[in-house]
């Protein structure tokens, strides 16, 4: 389905004055609000295509109806998210769950719906039904030459697909790792990993960048070949200048200090960009800023500390995906969620008393200095992130609008009540 621009304009309309009361009051307290709302209608977020439908756990996975059953249906969903918040303009590709048939079809597909292409993920963490070798033991540090060939093969094979869509990065994660002490030569791994990485960058476009994500734990229990951000830039500083770290806010061990990481990241120019959700435990996938909402916060800060620094576009020098995917909620609601709050503790790093900051730091008044940042994730920005929307063409009132328009509901009726997405 697609929501016709009469009926968000009605919802907008219904909502206006209201809306106008809280922005009048947000922009007084915000001295900085104009150039804010501007950052905000031009920041986008690219949706993953696996997280159209329920992702489910190791133990179950219940399908909500309506999921969306082929690629064409998926873009179909982000752009249902696009026309409700004029944030989600991009669409990010996990191959061979998702492998166009007809790309220039596919591509205009997604142009009708406001959207472009973002980063082409690939898949050596799963064997697949045709797959001639399996990866049970890793793919790029495979000990099987056989196995590292396939691996680089399918992602040279992905790449080939970006390009047909206008994609222009490569994001790869690996599961790849060892389960007990003993079972890997650490060093060899680690060699084996960076001879597969280098022909896969050698095959990219001069254009491309790639993006090489870390995850501390699982499938893998007892070492991860890329565990933390120190190995990702080990090997993307070794690879070249369009190799980048990828950070996923679910990635880490208990506890670490996220907001560093990106900091340094950027000062030594090898982040790539974000998948972001959140979690209690560990790589939890929930929705954006639901549980760790400051911690969100002060990671924007880093960034827009940091990319100010650097002279960098806010909107298009990193790359910004969601990667959330849950069994009880619905996924279209968790991800305009998700979107939200990512906006939310965007807009609260850009007011950000930066001046005062710096003073504060100067002479190391810890006190002024705590003062300052929870001043302004304290200060409510939902009226500014909404006129963003509003300006943008968007829906005051996204979720609202989505349920009132029973949209889930219109969907199966569309696509029935058992269907289940493809991926994950």
């Amino acid at each position: 389905m697609q929501l016709e621009k009469y009926k968000i304009q009605q919802h907008n309309d219904d909502l206006l004055t209201g809306h106008q009361r809280r922005l009048s009051f947000a922009v007084s307290e915000i001295e900085n609000a104009e150039a804010i709302i501007q950052k905000l209608v031009d920041f986008q977020i690219a949706i993953p295509s696996w997280a159209l439908g329920t992702g489910g756990t190791r133990f179950g996975r219940f399908a909500g109806g309506g999921e969306p059953r082929s690629l064409e249906e998926k873009i179909e969903d982000v752009g249902l998210l696009h026309a409700l918040n004029q944030a989600s303009g991009a669409i990010s590709l996990h191959i061979p769950w998702d492998i166009p048939k007809d790309a220039k079809a596919i591509k205009a597909l997604a142009a009708q719906h406001g959207l472009k292409f973002d980063a082409v993920n690939s898949n050596t963490f799963q064997d697949q039904a045709d797959q001639a070798l399996s990866y049970k033991f890793g793919s790029l540090q495979n000990v099987d030459k056989g196995v590292r060939k396939q691996a680089i093969e399918h992602n040279i094979e992905v790449i080939k697909h970006g390009i047909e869509l206008g994609s222009e990065s490569l994001t790869v994660w690996l599961s790849d790792g060892s389960c007990f002490p003993g079972q890997l030569n650490f060093r060899r791994a680690y060699q084996n990993t960076l001879e597969s990485l280098h022909e896969i960058y050698a095959a990219m476009p001069d254009n491309w960048k790639m993006f090489l994500e870390y995850k501390a734990y699982e499938p893998n229990f007892y070492s991860t070949t890329v565990g933390d951000w120190g190995q990702s830039y080990s090997y993307v500083q070794k690879l070249g200048d369009r190799a980048y770290t990828l950070v996923d806010l679910g990635h880490h061990l208990p506890n670490a200090n996220i907001e560093q990481i990106v900091a340094l990241l950027l000062m030594e120019e090898k982040l790539g960009g974000f998948h972001f959700n959140d979690s209690k435990y560990g790589d939890d996938d929930l929705t954006a800023g639901a549980m760790k909402p400051y911690q969100l916060f002060l990671i924007f800060n880093e960034l827009v500390d940091g990319m100010d620094a650097r002279g960098l576009n806010h909107a298009t020098d990193l790359g910004w995906m969601i990667d959330a995917s849950h069994n009880v909620k619905d996924p279209l609601e968790d991800l305009l969620q998700s979107v939200e709050g990512i906006m939310m503790a965007y807009a609260q790093a850009l007011s950000v008393d930066r001046k005062a900051l710096e003073e504060a730091q100067a002479i190391s008044d810890v006190v002024r200095c705590q003062e300052i940042l929870q001043n302004a994730f304290r200060t409510d920005v939902r009226a500014i992130v909404a006129e963003a929307r509003l300006r943008a063409g968007g829906a005051l009132n996204p979720l609202g609008l989505f349920r009132h328009l029973k949209v889930r509901e219109n969907l199966i009726a569309e696509r029935g009540l058992k269907t289940v997405a493809t991926g994950l």
